[in-house]
């Protein structure tokens, strides 16, 4: 906005706020239920799989990571997931949040190789778990990852993808999440987002009044 034309008109940032009582850490079944104990979890989640959420990169890393590594896509349907290779876990859509915040806590990393997102809500809600991520450095993706909390990337660069994968599968998960934990606190509790409005509405009223 501050690059465009709309630079002499006042604005704010408010980030998407995350229900953080039900998106923590959460013991479940899963890596039993899956067959994932012993692996590295790379969890992705979109409510549709297309090439701009990075379908395409998914795929190509599942061809070239080690098995230590293993890839889980939420959100895919039937038919995409007789498409995509056996090596790909591929779990369906879910609006159980409850159950959606085990598979972020059973993962090791929360990637979004979106190439754009208005905000990136799969990154804050797999750090209020305590997962920390990995994304690529376009649109809003970056503003939410630091370097105690994940890594960003260039697009498409899978030399870097594959560098970031294995520092955080070498350090282990429990490296970043606290910090991951306090980030989500702090920038992305709804309730603290929800003031944020509330604020802005009354400065606006006081304003005009």
């Amino acid at each position: 906005v501050k690059q465009s034309f709309f630079k002499n008109v006042p604005s704010r940032v408010i980030y998407n706020g995350v229900d953080t009582e039900v998106f923590q850490n959460r013991n479940s079944n899963l890596r039993h239920e899956l067959g994932l104990e012993g692996k590295v979890v790379l969890l992705g989640v979109a409510s549709a799989w297309s090439e701009a959420k990075g379908l395409s990169d998914y795929i190509m890393l599942s061809k070239t990571l080690s098995e230590r590594y293993k890839i889980v896509l939420i959100g895919v349907s039937d038919k995409l997931s007789k498409q995509l290779p056996s090596n790909i876990v591929c779990i369906g859509r879910t609006s159980n949040s409850i159950q959606l915040a085990e598979y972020y806590s059973m993962a090791d990393i929360v990637m979004n190789l979106s190439y754009a997102e208005t905000f990136g809500l799969t990154t804050a809600e797999g750090m209020a778990c305590g997962t920390p991520g990995i994304v690529y450095n376009r649109t809003a993706s970056p503003e939410l990852v630091t370097p105690e909390t994940g890594f960003i990337v260039e697009a498409g660069d899978f030399n870097a993808l594959e560098n970031a994968i294995y520092q955080i599968g070498e350090k282990g998960k429990e490296h970043y999440s606290s910090a991951c934990r306090e980030r989500a606190m702090e920038y992305f509790e709804k309730n603290k987002r929800f003031s944020e409005y509330v604020d802005l509405y009354e400065k606006l009223i006081n304003k005009n009044n």
